[in-house]
């Protein structure tokens, strides 16, 4: 069976961009619209598309080839999807500080998730007892899943 023959690389407009930048996060120009914002933390594929379709973009056009204008209102966009979202569709809803819906992306989300996890070991709820002693935090089961260090295996009882 022959191999099929390798494309040879299209050669590149001299406007593309190859890293993109949007919201202090690298974007590889190769990459979709859809799948290169995905690539900013805490944007995901449902807020991508929504963020796609309100700017006019093709959401299969590489990021690297859009125009200047068109990454900055992508940027505006995405800093901005709490104001034309709905409050269910936001990744902070009622902020413990403010009450207001937000949603965060990049190093902002990292900050708040890490306050959030000292708050509750502060105040020692059972959630903070749990990230306190590395254990699972959500309800799954412990007995035989989740273990490390030597107590891997099954123990027999002794007759």
């Amino acid at each position: 069976m022959a191999k099929p023959k390798k494309e040879a690389p299209k050669a590149e407009d001299e406007n593309f961009n190859f890293i993109v930048r949007i919201a202090n996060s690298d974007i590889d120009g190769h990459k979709r619209t859809v799948i290169g914002l995905q690539g900013i933390k805490g944007v995901g594929k449902r807020v991508s598309q929504i963020v796609a379709r309100r700017a006019n973009v093709d959401p299969t056009t590489k990021i690297g080839t859009l125009s200047d204008e068109k990454v900055k209102e992508l940027e505006a966009l995405v800093l901005t999807y709490y104001e034309y979202a709905p409050y269910w569709a936001v990744n902070r809803q009622m902020d413990y500080e403010t009450g207001a819906d937000m949603h965060l992306i990049g190093n902002d989300l990292d900050m708040i998730q890490k306050d959030d996890v000292n708050r509750m070991k502060m105040i020692r709820c059972y959630r903070g007892i749990r990230h306190e002693t590395k254990h699972k935090v959500r309800g799954q089961r412990t007995r035989s899943n989740g273990r490390k260090g030597l107590t891997i295996g099954v123990q027999r009882k002794s007759s």
